[in-house]
């Protein structure tokens, strides 16, 4: 199973343009390609989409131990030519080590390829190499130069050459840009010429990357690993939010729902007239509700038929901007009103980063005492976080978060199934025995 890691220096260093510029190349040459991205970033993967045309996974290694990666990683790369796994951050950032895309190489002994920014320096470049070359033991494979002048390849080399590692290419200047706003880049749904753009990295780096090397490097052995197996448990409905103002979805969340037996359908908050009639259970991940204030306060049956549907008892995770969306008003927009309280905006990121939640009782996710993984990035903020989880930082700072009910998580924290997939059992189980009383009462 060939594979390899295009890992950065840090943020912004031009690693998800070359991530999309190579899998466009590799995928025009008519090579099967599957996709990664390491960490909990929900846009990258969408870009990745766009490209391939299939589903983008995640691999983190703070939510999962490195088993669950490999796992991950083999069963959706392995009838496929080459996996391409993007980076996080900075190769070697994450939380003392986890989530990081280092962390990601050794579990699944991955070489990488390391993009350098190579705007403004020249020998520079050489210092920034020699580091994270020897910075810790890796898996370093060789060098792809963003924005390097054609004049400063001979130095490029040369500079590869001296320290014991590969020139793979250069990604030129150019005008193809991805905007950013603050919860990262923007969507990919919202550039509209985004398949002309990859298409014109593509090839961009079919001329100026070396990707029959970068083949020849990816690894094709693939170390043992002990295969998760997911039992089914019902055939319940499951409602999921989908469209613009609810697009940060983990996709192997939902897989692991149609493995136990689930049947997904999806529906929009902002278009449809209510949720599906047969629905079982309800999710409402995160997203940009607060893009979509004034479409999403108009739907108002819409509202009413969720808010109808919670009040029944059925099943419900709402995450982050799905969380927002059950208050009674986003901003001075009215929503569900399910939870009580507003959610408002700040000029700040809130309770940035990777947590633990400990469960102070049970509900229809957690049982009491355990602690589960969890991640958080928004910039708005409730009245009413809730107070059923602690959420845990790794430096010691803690808070309570989140609304926990026999039938609902809703809270900020966005949740793996796979760092604990007794979450997942838990919210199936619920939602077959909503289903089976619903047909009782029918």
């Amino acid at each position: 199973m060939r594979r390899i890691i295009i890992a950065g220096t840090h943020s912004g260093c031009g690693k998800t343009t070359i991530t999309c510029a190579v899998l466009s190349a590799l995928s025009a040459r008519g090579l099967k390609v599957s996709s990664f991205k390491c960490g909990c970033d929900y846009i990258d993967p969408m870009f990745h989409e766009q490209i391939l045309g299939v589903k983008s996974h995640n691999l983190d290694s703070f939510f999962c131990d490195g088993n669950t990666v490999k796992n991950i990683l083999y069963e959706n790369g392995k009838n496929n030519d080459i996996s391409v796994i993007e980076g996080v951050m900075g190769f070697y950032d994450g939380v003392n080590g986890s989530g990081s895309a280092h962390s990601v190489s050794e579990m699944t002994e991955t070489p990488v390829v390391l993009v350098v920014d190579s705007k403004g320096m020249s020998n520079s470049m050489g210092a920034i190499i020699s580091g994270f070359l020897h910075y810790k033991p890796n898996r370093i494979a060789g060098i792809i130069f963003n924005r390097l002048p054609e004049k400063l390849v001979p130095l490029a080399e040369k500079i590869c050459h001296e320290l014991s590692t590969e020139y793979l290419g250069r990604m030129p200047v150019h005008e193809y840009k991805i905007e950013s706003r603050r919860l990262g880049l923007v969507t990919a749904e919202e550039i509209p010429d985004i398949k002309e753009k990859i298409q014109f990295t593509g090839e961009l780096a079919e001329k100026n990357i070396l990707l029959d090397r970068i083949i020849e490097i990816a690894d094709n052995a693939f170390p043992e690993y002990k295969k998760i197996e997911i039992k089914k448990i019902g055939n319940p409905v499951i409602a999921v939010a989908r469209d613009k103002a609810f697009c940060f979805i983990y996709r192997d969340n939902i897989t692991i729902l149609k493995k136990m037996g689930c049947k997904i359908e999806y529906f929009s908050p902002m278009n449809d007239e209510k949720i599906p009639e047969n629905a079982d259970g309800l999710i409402l991940y995160g997203g940009y509700p607060e893009l979509n204030m004034e479409k999403l306060s108009r739907n108002t049956s819409m509202i009413k038929s969720i808010k109808k549907s919670i009040d029944s008892g059925i099943p419900v995770i709402a995450e982050c901007g799905g969380f927002m969306y059950l208050h009674d008003f986003i901003a001075d927009y009215s929503m569900v009103g399910v939870i009580s309280g507003h959610a408002y905006k700040t000029d700040k990121l809130q309770r940035f980063g990777y947590i633990r939640l400990k469960a102070d009782s049970d509900s229809l996710l957690f049982r009491e005492g355990e602690k589960i993984p969890a991640h958080e990035f928004h910039y708005w903020d409730s009245t009413n976080n809730g107070n059923d989880l602690t959420a845990e930082k790794n430096d010691g700072r803690s808070w309570n978060c989140a609304i926990c009910t026999k039938n609902m998580y809703a809270g900020f924290p966005h949740i793996y199934f796979y760092s604990d997939i007794k979450m997942a059992e838990r919210f199936v189980k619920a939602c077959t025995e909503y289903g089976g009383k619903n047909e009782k009462n029918t």
